[in-house]
């Protein structure tokens, strides 16, 4: 394992809330945190709301494709955070789990999208701090 923490984002369909928090992470933490996302049940495709809401603030994460979660990738992260994926998600000791409650972007509008999009940032702002001991901006 490297010296530098990873983290894993889950959510069901590695389509919206874990890529948005994915893409934030990766454009905040630079390449200080490996960054790694997955879905109990992946999507063909990222959702193109939750696309165009990164987009608005300067983050491009269109080229993403859901993956599907594996215990390996569980495994070799650090922290595990959970959107709504339930108990789809398999446990291993020693690993920090944390469960974001957030509303599922799929089928919303923009408008919405926007809401949740600006919560994920705060709260992976939070998490830097909490894994770097510094603030993001």
């Amino acid at each position: 394992m490297s010296d530098k923490p990873s983290v894993l984002f889950v959510c069901v369909h590695n389509a919206g809330r874990s890529q948005m928090a994915a893409g934030f992470l990766a454009h905040l933490a630079g390449d200080r945190i490996e960054v790694r996302s997955a879905g109990s049940a992946p999507a063909d495709q990222v959702n193109p709301v939750a696309v165009a809401a990164m987009r608005e603030v300067g983050i491009d994460i269109s080229a993403n494709q859901p993956k599907i979660l594996t215990p390996e990738a569980v495994q070799a992260s650090d922290v595990v955070i959970t959107m709504g994926c339930g108990d789809a998600c398999p446990v291993f000791p020693g690993k920090r789990y944390l469960d974001w409650q957030l509303d599922d972007p799929a089928g919303q509008p923009l408008e919405r999208v926007r809401l949740v999009r600006d919560e994920i940032r705060a709260r992976v702002e939070k998490l830097i701090s909490e894994l770097l001991g510094e603030g993001t901006r």
